[in-house]
């Protein structure tokens, strides 16, 4: 009985002995999760990222893309057909205006195309000698007709006439005079524009004489590229029948091309309804062309369509540009990436645009010196989609604040928040 009595009271010291190791487990933990808690909090600094204001040029461009439309050559055409008999260059020769290319032994129907195209280019230049011979002939007309009409003038102040049906006969001539006057006076001037256009017709009539003629001559100065002649070779005009006429039309065909380094190229890229709107002719532009990733073209706005097109819905602006002269080959459809240069806004603060806070239209910056941070009210002067310019506000060299980023003592992995205790506890058990 003795025995019981003893082994009831052990167990229950036992129980006591680790309730109370229950509860003062409990309360350790609870001061370690709470002091736990507390170091977190404490640890979990803010981290500011920073950037340093630089004075410098603001730019703001728009983009676009689009081709090559035109190279800088001359396409090297004719109508000619029959066998070719001599050649008298070679593709990277240079030639200038006019000199020979080839030699063509023309067939019995482009012999005819010859004789017509000469007998054309002949009256074509007769008809410039009758213009400038016109000219001559209204302007004495015209002083004659000034003349006379000074005289009639002169009669009616004089008071010619003992009738009045007389002075109403000078009076008339006055008018008639003044007409043939202005009709001469029109025929002189007009003469100017049909004498330029008579030239413009033996232009066009040369042209298509040089292109039905054996002898092949360079259209320009440059040099000769894709040149696909050859001694022997039969060459042949590309014929039309008329649907109206049915007569046949003989158009030309490209032989070759006479490049020009120092000529220009123009490329068409697109723009949205957006963008239009801030673009204007002579605005500078950088390009890059896939042929060439790694240069840089340069050149300038030369025309806008603002009347657009609209594809699927989506209207579509395009813009001619200029490019400088470069002596890199660039072909017709070739892709181009613009940038269109909008805006250029020199000596100012540039800061990244993260660093600019905007409420109810007034700009400030967050402004880090000596460990302390102040907020500054700025005047923004523009944009582009990195950096923003500031007018005033702001100096050189003054740190700003882009971003806040904060930092915590990590709270899970192998280690235990309450250090070496947990070995305790586990030793208690």
């Amino acid at each position: 009985m003795q025995n019981k009595k003893d082994m009831f009271s052990r167990w229950k010291q036992v129980f006591k002995n680790r309730f109370r190791l229950a509860v003062f487990t409990l309360f350790i933990l609870a001061i370690g999760f709470a002091g736990w808690r507390l170091l977190g909090k404490k640890q979990a600094q803010p981290q500011y990222q920073t950037a340093q204001a630089e004075k410098g040029t603001l730019i703001t461009s728009i983009s676009g893309s689009g081709t090559i439309t035109s190279g800088n050559y001359t396409d090297i055409t004719t109508k000619v057909s029959g066998v070719v008999s001599k050649v008298y260059v070679t593709n990277g020769d240079t030639v200038v205006k006019g000199q020979k290319i080839a030699e063509v032994s023309l067939d019995d129907y482009a012999k005819e195309r010859q004789t017509a195209a000469w007998v054309a280019y002949l009256e074509a230049t007769e008809a410039v000698k009758d213009a400038e011979e016109a000219k001559v002939t209204a302007d004495i007309q015209m002083w004659k007709d000034r003349e006379t009409l000074l005289d009639a003038i002169d009669d009616v102040n004089n008071n010619k006439g003992d009738t009045e049906g007389e002075k109403q006969v000078y009076i008339k001539t006055v008018d008639e005079t003044r007409l043939a006057f202005s009709a001469s006076e029109l025929r002189y001037l007009d003469a100017d524009s049909k004498t330029a256009n008579a030239r413009a017709k033996v232009s066009a009539a040369l042209r298509d004489y040089q292109e039905n003629s054996a002898t092949i001559v360079a259209p320009a100065s440059g040099a000769i590229t894709d040149l696909a002649l050859a001694e022997g070779i039969t060459v042949s005009a590309n014929s039309t029948t008329s649907t109206t006429s049915g007569a046949t039309i003989v158009s030309a065909r490209t032989i070759g091309k006479v490049s020009d380094p120092k000529g220009q190229l123009i490329a068409s890229v697109g723009l949205t309804e957006v963008d239009i709107v801030n673009v204007k002719a002579n605005q500078k532009v950088t390009l890059t062309l896939d042929a060439y990733p790694d240069k840089t073209f340069t050149g300038k706005v030369l025309a806008i369509d603002t009347g657009g097109k609209v594809s699927s819905g989506v209207t579509n602006y395009p813009a001619t540009i200029l490019l400088d002269t470069t002596l890199l080959s660039i072909y017709p459809n070739m892709a181009v990436n613009a940038q269109i240069i909008t805006t250029v806004i020199d000596n100012v603060i540039l800061v990244p645009n993260a660093a600019i806070q905007t409420t109810n239209g007034q700009s400030t910056i967050r402004v880090m010196k000596n460990g302390q941070i102040s907020e500054a009210t700025v005047e923004v002067a523009g944009a582009n989609d990195t950096q923003t310019a500031i007018s005033s506000g702001l100096n050189e060299g003054d740190v700003v604040i882009t971003g806040t980023t904060s930092s915590q003592t990590s709270r899970q992995g192998g280690v235990s928040p309450f250090g070496g205790m947990g070995g305790m506890f586990r030793m208690g058990r």
